[in-house]
């Protein structure tokens, strides 16, 4: 079909739409020739002399699980546990293999400071994500609350946490509104936004297509993520030649939208799509004659549904947030050695997102000699840098966005066994407009204003 031969790079499953267009590495990275065989110890940032803590610190980690991003929570699952251990500098005590299935605590040591981390399961869903960081707060006395998938349970999320003066840490959840219109001091992302998505893809998009229109959901990470297309897109010379398309979430007949992309003359249509609906959304595209009449522009995904979307896409250039081939550093060689081993699966799209929320849980705890009062972590958070597997992480300190490397990579087959679909291309880091609402505009300084050209 057209839209596998001229496939151009976008989709977006589970807050995805993948981005660049900012300043790109010129050389490709070097890839590690053996797996790291060194224990964590010998990998992770020593903890400074005499770290003592009067009480366990006590990190809430509130993911999906069993819900209809839970393909996603797996991966934030396991890479949190291995980042706090990668940060510590020892295995917790679960020993190698947390058990997911259970509601149980997992305790880390770092020098004399112990660490417990509570795993609760919010099945993606805004009433779970409030009840379970309640009972987080108010039963467990957590001192930092890490998650959760979904842009709109986060959002709850962020609330909850602004209210007991918690501070939060936000992945692998992208829409813009979280360090946007939702921004409040207590909450720090590590994963990417939408806008960082965006001009990652928009970059290579508009090499192959002037013309566009574009398919997101109906909620803050698709409003936000079509937002951050249109503005990156347009910026690079493309065009958007009808409104945007917003679907409700739950949509299972997409026709009606498919007959308006079909009428729209683009020559392709931008997908950002999160969860199952992505079959659906592209069985009506064939069904509508939209497959053969224009190109989709979609994002390379998650390992496990590679294969099943991009099997005659093979020789295609598109963006993406993470893949495990991509960085060359000491953290991703850890990650890679240690998912490899004990859960039998190559690091995947969020892994490195855990990890790194992992690391900032632990960075912030040093940096504060052990004080875990709200007021503490969010200072030393403020404008942190640290280096996770991705490379280095810089929690920007206007908006508490995280700066950080994306990449852009060929793909050359969708059988590796390990997933080893795709030859290095360049990488980015995207600088994205500040989006704080009106009354916090001061906060962005001398970054770009509500888009890309802060006009």
């Amino acid at each position: 079909m057209k839209v596998l031969r001229t496939l151009a790079f976008l989709l977006v499953t589970a807050s995805l739409v993948l981005a660049a267009c900012a300043p790109a590495a010129t050389e490709a990275p070097v890839e590690a020739t053996e797996a790291a065989t060194e224990a964590p110890t010998e990998v992770a940032t020593e903890a400074p002399a005499g770290l003592t803590c009067a009480e366990p610190i006590k990190v809430g980690l509130i993911t999906d699980a069993s819900g209809a991003l839970a393909i996603y929570g797996a991966h934030i699952l396991r890479s949190f546990m291995l980042g706090m251990e990668y940060a510590t500098g020892a295995a917790g005590s679960a020993g190698d293999k947390f058990d997911f299935t259970q509601t149980q605590e997992n305790v880390f040591k770092l020098d004399d400071c112990e660490i417990q981390v509570f795993v609760r399961d919010d099945a993606s869903t805004p009433d779970n994500t409030a009840t379970v960081a309640r009972e987080l707060i108010d039963v467990n006395g957590v001192n930092i609350l890490v998650g959760t998938v979904s842009s709109g349970a986060t959002a709850t999320l962020q609330g909850i946490a602004l209210e007991s003066g918690i501070p939060l840490i936000v992945g692998p959840a992208a829409a813009n509104a979280i360090t946007g219109e939702n921004f409040n001091e207590y909450t720090f992302r590590v994963s990417r936004n939408n806008y960082q998505d965006a001009m990652n893809e928009c970059i290579a998009l508009t090499q192959q297509y002037k013309t566009f229109v574009q398919i997101a959901p109906d909620y803050a990470f698709g409003q936000g993520s079509a937002a951050a297309f249109r503005d990156a897109c347009t910026l690079e010379g493309g065009e958007f030649v009808a409104d945007d398309i917003f679907a409700p979430l739950d949509t299972t007949d997409f026709t009606p939208y498919m007959e308006q992309i079909a009428d729209s003359g683009a020559e392709a249509y931008i997908v950002t799509w999160a969860g199952g609906g992505f079959v659906s959304l592209m069985q009506a595209a064939a069904d509508q004659g939209v497959t053969e009449s224009m190109a989709l522009g979609a994002t390379f995904i998650d390992n496990v549904l590679m294969p099943t979307f991009f099997a005659n896409a093979v020789g295609t250039t598109a963006g993406i947030l993470y893949h495990y081939s991509a960085p060359n550093n000491a953290a991703n060689d850890f990650l890679k050695e240690q998912d490899k081993a004990r859960y039998g699966v190559m690091p995947d799209l969020f892994d490195a997102d855990g990890m790194n929320a992992a690391i900032l849980v632990v960075e912030a705890i040093k940096a504060t000699n052990g004080d875990v009062s709200g007021e503490a972590l969010k200072t030393a958070m403020e404008g942190m840098e640290f280096e996770g597997p991705k490379g280095t992480i810089f929690i920007r300190p206007e908006d508490h966005v995280a700066i950080q490397d994306m990449f852009i990579l060929k793909l050359v087959n969708v059988t590796d066994p390990d997933a080893n679909f795709y030859e290095y291309v360049d990488t980015s880091r995207p600088e994205p407009p500040c989006l704080l609402p009106e009354a916090l505009k001061d906060r962005c300084g001398d970054l770009s204003y509500g888009n890309l050209s802060g006009q």
